[in-house]
């Protein structure tokens, strides 16, 4: 199955220059190791993904203004994330109803970035 993701996971961005944060807000009574476990509803831009530092997608267009500014040298902007959906990821056991994300999970971002969990944020694992 994988590693359940709790609030404080680490996250990045293929198109983000630093790690991002998950925070969970979909529920706060399932916890392991004392954080709220995430479900695949987790995926509101800045509430429940933090920025990744500095985005490098010219689809942004805070990026493509930057870099049309700058003749055309890539200008990395500050992250905004803009979630599309909900998270994919391996099935893993229901919590109030809702699919728990696990380590596996990928979230894509409408400015072409695809966002993964790079540390769960706690080490048990589901069998």
């Amino acid at each position: 199955m994988g590693f359940p993701v709790v609030s404080g996971a680490s996250l990045m961005c293929t198109m983000g220059m630093s790690p991002g944060q998950l925070m969970v807000t979909s529920q706060l009574t399932v916890l392991m190791d004392g954080k709220p476990a995430a479900t695949i509803q987790d995926a509101a831009p800045i509430t429940n993904v933090g920025p990744c530092g500095m985005c490098t997608s010219l689809m942004n267009p805070t990026v493509a203004s930057a870099t049309a500014a700058a003749l055309g040298v890539l200008t990395p902007m500050p992250c905004v994330p803009a979630p599309m959906g909900i998270w994919t990821c391996s099935p893993g056991p229901l919590i109030g109803g809702i699919p728990a994300l696990v380590n596996d999970g990928k979230l894509m971002c409408s400015y072409g970035g695809a966002i993964s969990i790079t540390m769960p944020g706690q080490a048990t694992i589901l069998t």
